[in-house]
């Protein structure tokens, strides 16, 4: 069944010295499998029968009753849905709501305590409209699914519990750090070393070839749904100052303390079927195969990640635009022309990028803006050499593999974490 995705939309030279500092993977807390039980709350709780995937759920549990501890009055959801709350709500009989911690097109995320287990929580909670309800219950789907393979190596959020609250669905999980996407944006788009770049990319790329052996694909991995484990950070000295003013404390930059992370957002993934074609993907980290319309499948998570690594390392997003044709242009100044095979087979929404054989550019820009845009790019060697002290050939590389336009000559993720980036006795400098 097709249904409307729910996407979001975002140098510096190395010091001759740095501290001494190590990229250890905290270490996995051993947990149950939590990720098996749902609406165990006791409180205010809404039945959902109109839904299959809610009411036939295996696992769902929900209860009619009276609100108790507390529960705050009934407020009606914003017009665009949202769940209405205040600070020091109970959500449910179970959780109290602590502080909000971000808001996305698919709802809001609280902190929350855990009056049963004694800890803060993050509890995401979906916007009171259909589309978005089953977008949540895929989610909780899958969820589930990894939960139930996890050994605790696979670097997804762990989900704790869900449950259906006054017609939003909630899901409960472990409190994580910031993503890299909030974490590059407070520290003025500045690049991490290349060494915690190999350490977030090896995760990133266990936590991939785990979901594609259990024949998952996330189809929207970015940034943004990427969170370090911890928000602790250090402050060191940042020697590119010459451009910024030393007011906003720009002598020095944020370096994570750990390098572990945690993927979240399944709300998109979607079991591998053939003949899979409609939009998927945040804009700056789409296929070229998606934007062609050519189908799609494993490969296109992994030319996110290709995307995800060159933006940790330069501070950037590679490809910055939101319309096709000069995405494409882009992806052809840095990597190369795109194949002929694959333009020749563009659909008929992406037909109109190509004019005899080749991509229509730069007769098809839309403004000399774009033109300027696309020329401004280096090509990929060059803009690694750039910012990557050590390590540079072997990055270069590995992201010649995993950006390549066709993706049946793609990397797979565990060929990817064979590579010499990952498995090299790197000289360390820290």
């Amino acid at each position: 069944m097709e249904m409307e995705r729910v996407t979001e939309l975002t140098m510096d030279r190395r010091p001759r010295k740095r501290p001494r500092l190590g990229w250890d993977v905290l270490p996995q807390a051993s947990k149950a499998q939590v990720g098996l039980f749902s609406g165990q709350e006791i409180g205010n709780l809404t039945s959902y029968a109109p839904s299959r995937a809610l009411s036939d759920h295996p696992s769902s549990l929900f209860v009619k009753g009276l609100a108790r501890n507390g529960s705050p009055p009934w407020r009606e959801d914003d017009k665009d849905g949202h769940y209405m709350f205040e600070i020091g709500d109970n959500l449910t009989s179970r959780y109290k709501i602590h502080s909000k911690m971000g808001e996305g097109t698919f709802g809001q995320v609280l902190e929350c305590w855990d009056r049963e287990n004694k800890e803060m929580v993050a509890i995401k909670i979906v916007r009171g409209i259909k589309k978005y309800r089953e977008a949540a219950m895929i989610e909780v789907d899958v969820l589930q699914q990894l939960g139930k393979h996890d050994k605790g190596g696979s670097r997804c959020v762990q989900i704790r519990n869900w449950f259906d609250y006054r017609n939003h669905i909630c899901i409960v999980f472990e409190k994580l750090g910031p993503s890299l996407y909030d974490f590059l944006r407070k520290n003025n788009y500045r690049s991490f070393p290349i060494d915690l770049v190999r350490e977030i990319g090896r995760q990133l790329l266990e936590c991939v070839a785990f979901m594609h052996d259990l024949h998952l694909i996330h189809t929207d991995l970015k940034p943004e749904n990427i969170l370090l484990v911890s928000p602790e950070y250090l402050k060191v000295p940042d020697y590119k100052v010459s451009s910024r003013s030393p007011k906003d404390g720009s002598y020095y930059k944020r370096i994570p303390k750990s390098s572990a992370i945690k993927v979240i957002d399944f709300g998109s993934t979607t079991y591998d079927r053939p003949d899979q074609s409609y939009i998927v993907s945040t804009s700056h980290y789409r296929a070229p195969e998606v934007i062609l319309g050519l189908g799609w499948s494993y490969p296109c998570d992994i030319w996110s990640v290709g995307c995800i690594l060159v933006e940790l390392c330069s501070g950037e997003a590679l490809f910055h635009t939101h319309e096709n044709l000069e995405h494409l242009a882009m992806m052809e100044r840095v990597l190369g022309p795109l194949p002929q095979h694959m333009l020749k087979k563009a659909d008929r929404h992406a037909e109109k990028y190509v004019r005899r054989g080749s991509l229509d550019w730069p007769d098809g820009a839309t403004s000399r803006d774009s033109i300027k845009a696309v020329l401004k790019l280096p090509r990929l060697q060059n803009m690694i050499m750039q910012h990557v002290d050590h390590s540079a050939g072997d990055l270069i590389h590995l992201l010649q593999g995993l950006l390549r336009y066709d993706p049946a000559e793609r990397m797979s993720a565990r060929e990817a974490l064979r590579h010499p980036f990952f498995t090299r006795d790197h000289l360390r400098r820290y």
